[in-house]
């Protein structure tokens, strides 16, 4: 089966001269959505997850899935002010400005093995970000893996040391 026919090109969204890259139909087939599963999980070769990150929003979508099929608990990273508990927070670089993400601070336990997943590997900033926040936690990174990888943007740069995967790359 190729995944590759279950993502939408967009133009122009969410700004001109952007080609968006649309999951949702992937999503909406439940073969699509069980292969690519199954892709994300065989990429760790059978190690030990104890906490899958997922990244706010499309991060969730597989995330959830994947602790659920790992037997881990699932830690959700999201934009500032919208997790309940302490948190902690880390600053990235956009195109145009700064934006942050924050864990709470209880989410990892030192020595903790994470799995970090989210949708797309682009810039790498967002990423990067949930590195330094599970890091700063005492996790151990096992693998950061994505949906997807846009390689022209060079995103893998700013994840130097770090394992990484993705199902698909553009």
């Amino acid at each position: 089966m190729s995944l590759y026919q279950y993502i939408r090109d967009i133009q122009d969204f969410p700004k001109p001269g952007i080609v968006f890259k649309d999951i949702t139909p992937l999503l909406a087939n439940p073969e699509a959505t069980s292969e690519c599963l199954s892709l994300l999980i065989s990429s760790l070769n059978g190690r030990k997850i104890d906490k899958v990150v997922g990244v706010e929003s499309r991060g969730f979508f597989f995330a959830t899935l994947l602790a659920r099929e790992l037997n881990a608990g699932f830690v959700p990273v999201r934009k500032p002010n919208k997790l309940p508990f302490e948190t902690i927070e880390a600053t990235y670089e956009l195109e145009y400005g700064t934006d942050s993400l924050q864990i709470h601070t209880d989410a990892i336990q030192k020595g903790d093995k994470v799995l970090i997943h989210d949708d797309v590997l682009a810039t790498g900033g967002t990423a990067n970000a949930v590195c330094e926040l599970v890091e700063r936690l005492g996790g151990e990174i096992v693998q950061c893996n994505f949906l997807m990888e846009l390689t022209f943007l060079n995103g893998r740069e700013k994840l130097t040391g770090k394992e990484i995967y993705a199902a698909l790359t553009y």
